[in-house]
């Protein structure tokens, strides 16, 4: 905005010379109070407590803070007839004009009360915002209120950025000033159990977990016990006799679930960005409240704690937080996966500050690899400085080793997603089902989010951490996410109203058995929205590789249909060399070609990709390779009042790889066997020596064969058999011999079965362990009985002799 000379020369003194204050008032309570101890606390939460300015490992967050803090500052409007704070946040008597004023004043509050800065201190910033704050309380936000648009702005976003800068003024707040805040406060926030604007709906998650914070620094800053108190108990949910606590698993709706699943707004898979909310709420009220009268106490905590190792380790990838658990979040220019990770990573360090041990030790130790495996896009430049002095004290801790990367296989069923860890990449699959949302958007977010639900897969490896958070929301085709399968038809954007929403899929099969930790096998039947578009879809997870089935391809709509392998992001200039056979393809931006009979494809930096044959295999599907440079821009993808994107244009290079099942296909099939971070050489030998089989891909039943590994896997879409392995129904069956016996894990992610009765194809003389769920009927033909219903789609277990 312009500023009027008069104005320049009002804040000209709160970013040069001025009068320096001291940041706390001498002590106007009692020695004794209980109150300012944790209000310290609070304080210190937000600069970061004691810290040496000159240290040249807080520069670059001292910086950021400065030049935003200072930039807001200088464009404030303090004229008598002002009508908002800031030109673009006018007017301030709109809720989401005022809930972002109260964010900017925190910062320029927070930048106030941290040394080192260039508004330390300042007497005239400390005017301004005293200021600012009663222009916000008299057009804006006050009592008298009633709630308009977005309750989010109303009962979390105004009134915790409200309370934060309290906290950090409080020494120089004028009673009476305080005095209508907090009352402000009360009546938008009354409590944490339930939402003000419609007193009958309880609050869940991590909307809880804010409300929480907010009631508890409301008491504080009031100085009144039973209104921290409220806040404690509204984590256990003392007022509905803990039916919505956050220390508790949950069997449906929002939460943490046993299996490590997240949910939020009912349905969708929320772990990375309203888990990671809830993480760092109850966290930071739990190391708030610690060693007070208030501190929390309840003996299911241990819900929160097992939920880092559960919910949130297996879904971040060196220190980044994976896109397929942060639903409509992927929009938005300032949260992308790396930010969003760093934010959850430093919530597990503040946790670990209390935890118990094992927990404390476990989790240090993760965050430390975390932390240094990131060489592009570091930590440090990604948090402030609170993050940033635990950061340091951990890595300056000789007993804190770094752990390596998590390997393993992670099936959690009641949100429909599937990671597959090895040492050196990972794997991401998000499903949807009648139960799990195949997108939300809404308020302006993830307007193109039509296929992220739709089987999409991410590849993420640790030689390119980037490969999802440089730009590749705005600049990808929409219509061409890896793993997907979709009708070409064009879609209108989605959630560009006010409100959030979701969709969901009539399917019922969404979900996969993991075998061993180690292997695992997953499907979902596809119901297109607004198509005739079916199909049933099937992968299976190895050691080096990841098979990829699709089958009963079929659609009337007059319209071509897509499978797509692979829609690499090449960042800006990238041009690695794409061999198909073993023959180099050209580089040029532009360049495509029908890969007739391919039999295997490299693409340098990614990996091998492997079309291998099979049984139903048709000549109607095609495979197709494409160089092409996309341009786009955030705010296509997010138009939202507070996280909307920019308009300027982000160009990235692309090299994608699809199946063109033709137009209204019938019974189309494809496969492909994804090898990542495999050589050229290593991919042509793997598709020669063909160490994986597909036995079988129609409507029936999808299978493979592993032999090195021992390994049959298939899932059954009806009663069947392949391999000599029977299932009496649709389910996804894992069976696999080893020298220490024969291990079998049995699924039914549909849903739809009380038992399900699988025959093996070689004998078995004794059980050596069986979930209490599987009954074991040794012999030649050996038969297991497993108890399927009411299980969730979750994994059964036996290992045989």
């Amino acid at each position: 905005m312009d500023l009027t000379r008069r104005q320049t020369l009002a804040l000209a003194g709160a970013v040069g010379v001025s009068t320096v204050l001291p940041l706390s008032a001498p002590a106007a309570h009692a020695a004794d109070d209980p109150f300012e101890p944790l209000l310290a606390r609070a304080e210190q939460a937000l600069t970061g407590g004691p810290f040496d300015p000159s240290d040249p490992d807080f520069a670059a967050a001292l910086g950021t803070l400065d030049t935003q803090a200072t930039a807001w500052l200088r464009a404030l409007d303090t004229s008598s007839g002002r009508v908002a704070l800031w030109a673009d946040l006018s007017p301030a008597s709109s809720p989401d004009r005022f809930g972002q004023s109260y964010t900017r004043l925190r910062t320029i509050a927070t930048a106030w009360a941290t040394p080192g800065t260039s508004l330390t201190a300042r007497a005239e910033v400390l005017d301004a915002l005293l200021a600012s704050l009663r222009f916000l309380h008299t057009v804006g936000y006050h009592p008298n209120r009633t709630e308009s648009g977005n309750w989010w702005f109303w009962e979390i976003g105004s009134p915790r950025a409200l309370m934060d800068t309290c906290v950090l003024l409080r020494a120089h707040l004028p009673a009476e000033d305080l005095a209508a805040y907090v009352a402000t406060v009360a009546r938008f926030v009354p409590n944490p159990d339930r939402r003000t604007n419609i007193p009958t709906l309880a609050e869940t998650g991590a909307n809880r977990a804010d409300k929480a914070l907010i009631v508890a620094l409301r008491g504080l800053l009031a100085r009144d016990g039973s209104v921290v108190a409220l806040a404690r108990d509204g984590l256990s949910d003392v007022r509905d006799s803990g039916r919505n606590s956050l220390f508790a698993y949950v069997t449906s709706g929002d939460g943490f679930y046993p299996d490590g699943s997240f949910v939020q707004h009912g349905n969708v898979a929320y772990t990375g960005t309203y888990g990671s909310v809830l993480l760092g709420g109850a966290g930071q009220l739990i190391a708030l409240l610690a060693g007070s009268e208030w501190a929390v106490a309840d003996p299911r905590v241990d819900v929160l704690y097992e939920a880092v190792d559960r919910s949130f380790t297996p879904v971040l990838f060196d220190g980044l937080m994976m896109d397929a658990v942060r639903g409509r979040a992927i929009s938005r220019e300032r949260a992308r996966d790396h930010q969003d990770g760093a934010t959850t990573v430093s919530h597990i360090v503040q946790l670990a500050a209390g935890a118990p041990e094992p927990y404390a030790s476990r989790w240090r130790s993760a965050a430390r690899g975390w932390i240094e495996r990131n060489h592009e896009t570091p930590y440090a430049s990604l948090v402030g400085i609170p993050a940033l002095a635990r950061a340091k004290a951990l890595l300056a801790d000789p007993e804190v080793t770094p752990a390596g990367r998590l390997t393993g296989h992670h099936v959690f069923a009641d949100m429909d997603r599937v990671v597959h860890r090895r040492p050196g990449w990972a794997f991401a699959l998000s499903l949807s089902s009648k139960r799990i949302a195949a997108y939300e958007a809404g308020n302006g977010e993830n307007l193109h989010g039509w296929y992220t639900g739709d089987g999409m897969t991410y590849l993420y490896d640790g030689d390119d951490l980037d490969g999802f958070g440089d730009a590749f929301w705005p600049t990808v085709d929409p219509y061409r996410l890896p793993g997907t399968t979709v009708d070409t038809r064009l879609r209108a954007d989605i959630g560009a109203g006010g409100g959030t929403s979701t969709f969901r899929p009539s399917n019922a099969v969404a979900g996969g058995a993991a075998l061993g930790g180690r292997f695992g096998a997953a499907a979902m039947e596809l119901i297109a929205d607004g198509s005739t578009l079916r199909a049933r879809k099937a992968w299976f997870f190895l050691d080096n590789a990841v098979v990829a089935l699709g089958a009963g391809i079929t659609a009337s709509d007059g319209r071509t249909i897509e499978t797509i392998v692979e829609n690499r992001n090449l960042h800006a200039d990238g041009a690695p060399d794409l061999r198909v056979d073993g023959r180099r393809r050209p580089l040029e931006q532009g360049w495509s070609a029908v890969l007739a009979d391919a039999g295997w494809a490299h693409l340098e930096g990614a990996g091998g990709y492997v079309f291998p044959d099979y049984p139903e295999r048709e000549a109607t599907s095609v495979l197709r390779a494409l160089r092409e440079e996309r341009t786009g821009t955030w705010r296509a993808l997010n138009s939202g009042a507070d996280t909307g994107g920019s308009t300027t244009p982000v160009t990235r290079r692309y090299a994608t790889l699809w199946f063109d099942h033709g137009v209204s296909p019938t019974a189309a099939s494809y496969a492909y066997v994804l090898l990542p971070g495999a050589s050229a050489v290593a991919t042509g030998v793997w598709h020669h020596s063909r160490p994986v089989r597909v036995l079988a891909n129609n409507s029936t039943v999808q299978a493979i064969e592993a032999r090195r590994d021992g390994l049959l896997a298939a899932h059954f879409w009806q009663p069947g058999t392949v391999g000599g392995l029977t299932s009496s129904g649709p389910g996804t069956v894992l069976v696999r011999r080893h020298r220490g016996g024969v291990s079998v894990s049995v699924a039914d992610p549909g849903r739809t079965a009380e038992t399900l009765t699988v025959e093996l194809p070689f004998s078995v003389g004794r059980t050596v362990r069986a979930d209490d769920s599987v009954t074991v009927l040794p012999g030649r033909r050996p038969v297991l009985t497993v108890r399927v219903g009411g299980s969730r789609g979750h994994s059964h277990t036996a290992e045989l002799a």
